[in-house]
């Protein structure tokens, strides 16, 4: 008799592609994020931004050589030169950067930061299966917590229009308003789940606070929690998905006061499989049963398989240290699927020895694990899967997609030769003071947007 809950093969013409966001060139450690551990604890350190770039690709081109699909989001424009000028700053570019540098160097390495890098926290997407209208719907998070983000919100949006600029397939949003109360920090604290790619799913929302009174008022007291339920209701409501197909939770705020600033960093979700630490959500088990409840309504070929990691097993600690549950679970083509975690899953011994105990048992689905050499993202607080935005498309969606952003060979080696060209070796935090590299930014940027086919998307080249 066949086992119900086994895996099968993703629909032939239903897909989900990564599009990861390529390391920009000013990629530098300026412990930015209070609340997340590697950000701060590795501020004023030198980085090595050619590496960083380099390494993000490898990963993509790893990926794409075992059979998945693959594709790049551009890095923003950093220093923000157009953010200084909305803010009265006048002259020429050299003259408004090195006026702000002068007169508040904290907001001049603010606007300097490369953290689009991480496109997890660029949008929350629901697929066209799940949608009122049937089409696949964006939403750029307005990343409202922190300062050094929400500027990137715009800039998100200009891109997503532009790649998913046919309007019968694709509907971007605007980024939410509302400050505060409605603070939306993108995929990473949205997980999809279903029997495959290419069936209806259930989304659920992870929230660190809710601002007008949710289920539980507690709060973190060491670390800010980002995402508000509000927002998450918001995109829910606007994405045109069914209750039925809805669950929310709250983000533990232990889990917060550990140094878990997204949801994405203790849990992570693939198909029917939920991968989480048990100190993740306030009233776990109802969580998991409301999730089971729901997956089971939709009359799936398969069962919820949620894995829980005990505190007695793994520890918080370990979890923030490992980034263990920011690795991405994957499938494969055989139906089979891997987890892509860090190089610091494999260095850490009580990790390797968890992971090593569990890979092949029947009661864990993952049966294949690859190890990533992020380190340059991973000391700023970012692992595998902060570094892509997961899109489930059908073939003639994909058809649709504008710009030269699917990874492919001749691509790769392109954006490879393009770092190499433009990128810096070494970057400290000083040295994003030098007059030359807004210049040699420039270059960088310009030559990429034409490299990816995007057009005039950065305001310098709209002058």
């Amino acid at each position: 008799m066949s086992d119900p809950c086994k895996g099968i093969m993703s629909t032939a013409n239903f897909f989900e592609i990564n599009f990861d966001g390529l390391v920009g060139p000013t990629h530098n450690y300026a412990g930015l994020s209070f609340g997340n551990v590697a950000s701060v604890g590795n501020s004023g350190k030198v980085s090595y931004p050619k590496q960083a770039a380099l390494q993000g690709l490898s990963k993509m081109k790893e990926l794409f050589d075992m059979g998945l699909k693959q594709a790049v989001l551009p890095p923003h424009e950093r220093p923000a030169v157009f953010f200084f000028r909305n803010l009265g700053y006048s002259g020429d570019d050299q003259k408004v950067l090195s006026d702000v540098y002068k007169t508040n160097p904290k907001l001049f390495i603010s606007c300097c930061s490369a953290s689009s890098m991480w496109a997890a926290n660029s949008a929350t997407v629901t697929p066209s299966l799940d949608t009122f209208d049937h089409k696949l719907h964006f939403t750029p998070a307005n990343l409202n917590h922190k300062f050094h983000r929400l500027i990137e919100a715009e800039f998100t949006e200009t891109v997503l229009t532009k790649i998913f600029s046919n309007s019968k397939y694709f509907k971007v949003h605007p980024p939410l308003k509302g400050g505060e109360m409605f603070s939306d920090e993108g995929a990473a604290n949205h997980t999809r789940l279903a029997a495959e790619h290419g069936t209806k799913g259930i989304h659920f929302f992870v929230y660190g606070r809710s601002v007008f009174g949710g289920d539980s008022n507690i709060q973190p007291s060491k670390f800010p929690a980002r995402q508000t339920y509000e927002a998450s209701k918001a995109i829910a409501r606007s994405h045109g998905i069914d209750d039925s197909q809805l669950v929310f939770a709250q983000q533990s705020p232990e889990a917060i006061d550990a140094g878990v600033f997204h949801n994405d960093v203790i849990c992570v979700g693939n198909e029917s499989f939920l991968f989480y630490h048990e100190k993740a959500f306030i009233n776990s088990d109802q969580v998991i049963l409301e999730l089971k409840n729901k997956f089971d309504a939709l009359e799936s070929q398969r069962c919820f398989i949620p894995f829980c990691v005990k505190e007695k097993d793994v520890s918080m600690e370990d979890v923030v240290k490992s980034y263990l549950f920011n690795s991405q679970i994957i499938t494969a083509s055989s139906g089979e699927q891997f987890l892509a975690a860090p190089m610091e899953c494999s260095e850490n011994n009580i990790i390797r020895s968890f992971l090593d105990h569990w890979v092949g048992d029947s009661r864990f689905p993952i049966k294949k694990i690859k190890y990533f050499n992020l380190r340059e993202s991973m000391q700023n607080g970012g692992g595998p899967a902060c570094l892509r935005l997961r899109v489930q498309m059908s073939q003639s969606e994909l058809n649709k997609i504008g710009g030269n952003v699917l990874l492919g060979n001749e691509l790769y080696h392109s954006l490879c030769n393009w770092v190499k060209k433009h990128y810096r070796d070494e970057l400290s935090p000083a040295d994003l003071a030098d007059p030359n590299l807004w210049r040699e930014v420039q270059s960088a940027l310009d030559e990429l947007s034409q490299i990816l086919q995007l057009g005039s998307i950065y305001s310098f080249q709209r002058v």
